[in-house]
């Protein structure tokens, strides 16, 4: 948690952000350059996690899972096209808003729904904020109508957090008639408001802003303007709103208006007079904007697609938008910047193989905002899409923290939230200072670990069906870590990072409690980039070794007992012994993959899945994704559950 600033500093502050020289500003290299990336770390294109080094502490929560026959949110058939989701804390509580269509992309009925949390894990279930909008008859522009068609959300803001203590949720009704008339390219009705209340309950929905240059209006819309509200906290709120040029700036994709609210035009990107304006367009300039405040003052304005632009005068005047190279990547998958809780700065998103694959989700670190030079995956791990929905990219996207001013949690984390395939919401809770390197040999027995909140050091992939946690072990004062799975299409999955080495013993106990037919629980080994050397697999008969071309005998086991495995890893010799129980069962096993060092211990409810098909990792941006599908059988089912402990991990 981010310490108040004193009075004098945030004057100082102001004063610098006011008195900054916009043309001499442009003129500067950062403005050329808004985002540098000095790393020397690049993705590799054929994994899902790049590759890269993983941020250390990266909780990932699903937060919603869709379900096309038992809808959490009620109804009669689960929505299973998610996305878009938004973060702001409040009143000692998280708030996450984000966009629902029944099966796919801009295709009515849509809405938007709301949840709340207290601790960032365990969400309410979904109320539903702006419902379905019947559309009037629309007979214009080459636009054919009729009355009663159902309109399309899309929004880039989700809260705002008002200086009088209000918390306002907002969103977007638009339309998706043809391609040309896509809900954010300034054809819509307009933007509607809410005051989100304390005790849970909402107050009316009003429209904001009126697409009015589109032709609508108090005349032809459903909900009441703002200003017939007759709470003047409520109004006061909402002026104070759209006097904020940095937060009103978020909707300039879906409204595009002339009249002079917005203070620059993002499609405008320097150098763009040299090619087809409309490929610019295309290509995403000036959507999903979001920015943060750097040391000296300046805002750095983030859009998706590498574009980018600074202000010394909080929005009311920008630098030319430019291409961010360092930026790369993306893909339409959004990206996300901020200021973390150390005084560092962190930019969230993807390095996508594609444009229609969104994966690795990864953050760049550095000290001033400007330049960034350390770069990790946050997440590698791509479930199967088990519903079928045109343009429901694989991967985690739609990124977004929490916007300046919408809150800041207790501790000292990167609360960022997501969509998984565009049907699942995710949250990731990272421990801040951002690193991917551990210094202190492993000494785990999860006795202070009352929750998995208290697993700060872990990386952890929080299916709802196959959670994680540290729990009693009945009959003793012992605690140790569940892994527990009922989820058809995803695992459990807890890891840990230790200090690198090309020598290495890592020690731990683990059980079977209970092991459904066919499952089983993977542990690995691995190096930085994800080398494989060895993989032990424990189901309800067996501890065995996967070996391609040695073929070990496994080590019969029975459920509910302890069993103690030590594995002594020599990169020098590219060779690891196993001993269970103290008793030497192998001696060197050959490494299945080279590798020079070892720094990570993974434990797996499932196999592993993170490697891109060929067919994906090099095809053209116009090309399917190739993972297109059906409804997958069984998705709406928990399976029987799969259960396993682990205890007391060392290395040395």
């Amino acid at each position: 948690m981010r310490p108040l600033l004193p009075v004098l500093a945030v004057a100082l502050l102001l004063v610098t952000c006011s008195a900054a020289d916009t043309p001499a500003l442009a003129e500067s290299a950062s403005a050329r350059e808004p985002v540098v990336y000095t790393g020397g770390l690049q993705t590799d294109k054929h994994f899902t996690d790049g590759r890269l080094p993983h941020a250390i502490g990266a909780h990932h929560y699903q937060v919603f899972r869709a379900n096309r026959t038992h809808p959490p949110e009620g109804g009669i058939a689960g929505w299973t096209y998610n996305h878009q989701p938004y973060l702001a804390h409040w009143n000692g509580r998280f708030y996450l808003q984000y966009l629902s269509t029944l099966s796919q992309e801009h295709e009515p009925p849509t809405r938007t729904l709301l949840m709340t949390s207290e601790d960032g894990r365990t969400w309410s279930a979904p109320t539903v904020v702006f419902p379905e909008y019947q559309l009037p008859a629309i007979d214009r522009d080459g636009i054919h109508i009729p009355a009663g068609m159902g309109a399309v959300m899309h929004q880039r803001m989700g809260f705002y957090v008002a200086p009088n203590g209000r918390l306002l949720t907002l969103g977007f009704y638009g339309f998706a008639a043809t391609p040309r008339h896509s809900p954010n390219a300034g054809n819509g009705l307009g933007r509607v408001v809410r005051e989100v209340k304390a005790d849970g309950t909402f107050g009316p929905v009003y429209f904001i802003r009126y697409n009015r240059h589109a032709g609508f209006n108090e005349t032809n819309t459903s909900f009441p303007f703002y200003r017939t509200s007759d709470d003047t906290g409520f109004l006061a709120a909402c002026e104070a709103l759209l006097q904020d040029k940095l937060m009103t700036l978020q909707w300039w994709e879906e409204d595009r208006g002339k009249d002079g609210f917005y203070t620059i035009n993002p499609e405008e990107v320097a150098g763009a007079a040299t090619f087809n304006a409309k490929m610019v367009t295309s290509a995403g300039a000036g959507k999903a904007f979001n920015w943060y405040t750097r040391p000296d003052g300046i805002v750095v304005g983030l859009w998706k697609n590498q574009y980018s632009a600074l202000s010394g005068d909080r929005g009311r005047t920008w630098t030319p938008v430019v291409t961010s190279q360092s930026l790369r990547g993306d893909a339409g998958a959004k990206t996300w910047g901020q200021r973390t809780d150390d005084g560092r700065y962190a930019i969230v998103q993807d390095l996508s193989a594609a444009k229609t694959n969104r994966f690795p989700m990864v953050v760049m670190t550095g000290a001033d905002g400007h330049v960034f030079d350390s770069l990790y995956c946050l997440q590698g791990d791509v479930p199967v899409r088990r519903y079928q929905g045109q343009y429901k990219s694989a991967g985690p996207a739609y990124f977004r923290g929490i916007t300046e001013g919408n809150g800041n949690p207790p501790g000292d984390h990167l609360w960022v939230t997501y969509s998984m395939n565009k049907e699942d919401i995710w949250i990731a809770r990272v421990t801040v200072p951002v690193t991917g390197q551990e210094t202190a040999p492993l000494r785990e027995d999860f006795e202070k670990a009352a929750t998995v909140a208290d697993l700060g050091r872990w990386n952890l992939h929080l299916p709802q069906w196959a959670p994680v946690a540290p729990v009693a072990e009945p009959g003793t004062a012992n605690r140790v870590l569940e892994l527990r799975d009922e989820e058809p299409y995803d695992y459990a999955k807890a890891e840990r990072v230790f200090p690198a080495a090309r020598k290495v013993t890592v020690k731990f106990r683990v059980q079977a409690r209970a092991v459904a037919q066919g499952t089983a629980l993977d542990i690995e080994v691995q190096s930085q980039r994800g080398d494989r050397p060895m993989r032990l697999r424990l189901d309800r008969h067996w501890l065995g070794f996967d070996r391609a071309t040695h073929r070990p005998e496994p080590v019969a086991v029975s459920p509910g007992r302890w069993y103690g495995v030590e594995l002594a890893f020599d990169c020098e010799r590219q060779t690891y012994a196993v001993s269970v129980d103290g008793r030497l069962v192998h001696e060197a096993l050959p490494f299945a993959e080279k590798t020079g060092s070892l720094e990570r211990i993974v434990f797996r409810t499932g196999p592993f899945r993170g490697w891109v098909a060929p067919n994906i990792v090099d095809q053209g941006e116009d090309k399917p994704s190739g993972l297109d599908t059906e409804d997958q059988p069984g998705a709406d089912e928990r399976t029987t559950p799969s259960v396993y402990w682990i205890d007391d991990l060392e290395t040395r």
